[in-house]
């Protein structure tokens, strides 16, 4: 990959405002390329409607769109506007009424990259615990002039087996728009070890605000080294975070350490041991409540 600039953005959506929330995210994004002019720029978890949305699934399919689609057409032109690549979070339409991602597309001036959509709605989220979305089933990595980066949203990002899987692909940077909502603890874990874990920069912007839930979402985004080590953090309010990405971060064990990095975490596993590991289980702890999965 190449050395680069990237930005996650945290601001205050209006549940169901579209319109409203498009033109907030674009003056932030206006102003973080005003002042600091990143080449990569991610957007929190569904942030064209908020999170919990304020309808019926069914009104919620309508009120979005398809990817590609009207949605993705003004990040595109946000893209070529300021000459950036976009990771761009909306709920999108599936083919079938009342079937809805939670989706993120990647964007660049030229165009469309690709799509992710969510492979690990947080229970409530899914239709079975009550909710509204469907799960994806392919993880994301695609090859841009940045580097190769890979997507996974918010509850995603505390499965190890995913990032892994992204990793694999190849990639370099992995995005993860959250809309996380449990603890600061949970959220800086998960983060730091996915980009310990993989040794990737891990850019993870959180939403911040009400959600139509009632919830207060904390925000805390931040842009993690590939060694662990928070390059950027956020606090509470609306506000942008930018880190400069080297292209080559793990030479050492640890930014500014004279020791050298002998290992690592892809090449080193002894695939040998894993048997069973993708299979079906529980923990053996119960919690309060199950959601699970229709096979």
């Amino acid at each position: 990959m190449e050395s680069i600039r990237a930005a996650a953005l945290q601001f205050s959506v209006r549940p169901m405002k579209i319109g409203d929330n498009l033109d907030l995210a674009y003056s932030w994004i206006a102003k973080c390329h005003e002042q600091s002019k990143p080449s990569l720029i991610v957007l929190p978890e569904s942030f064209t409607t908020g999170f919990t949305p304020s309808c019926t699934r069914g009104e919620l399919w309508d009120a979005v769109d398809a990817i590609p689609g009207k949605l993705t057409d003004v990040a595109i032109g946000w893209a070529r506007e300021f000459g950036a690549i976009i990771c761009f979070p909306s709920y999108e339409r599936g083919a079938c009424k009342n079937v809805v991602y939670n989706s993120a597309a990647l964007v660049s001036p030229d165009g469309l990259l690709g799509v992710y959509r969510k492979t690990h709605p947080f229970p409530t989220e899914r239709i079975e615990g009550g909710g509204w979305t469907t799960p994806g089933q392919e993880s994301f990595c695609v090859k841009t002039p940045l580097g190769a980066i890979g997507i996974v949203i918010c509850y995603d990002g505390d499965f190890p087996e995913l990032a892994r899987a992204t990793a694999l692909k190849g990639a370099e940077i992995i995005c993860r728009p959250s809309a996380f909502l449990r603890t600061y603890e949970q959220w800086e874990l998960t983060n730091r070890a996915r980009a310990y874990d993989n040794h990737i920069y891990w850019i993870a912007p959180n939403a911040v605000g009400i959600d139509h839930s009632g919830a207060n979402f904390f925000g805390s985004s931040m842009i993690v080294h590939p060694s662990g080590k928070i390059l950027a953090l956020a606090g509470g309010c609306d506000e942008y975070i930018v880190a400069d990405l080297d292209s080559e971060p793990v030479k050492s064990i640890y930014p500014g350490s004279s020791r050298l990095q002998v290992f690592d975490h892809i090449e080193d596993r002894n695939i040998k041991s894993y048997n069973g590991v993708l299979s079906p289980g529980k923990s053996r702890f119960e919690p309060s409540k199950r959601v699970p999965y229709k096979r």
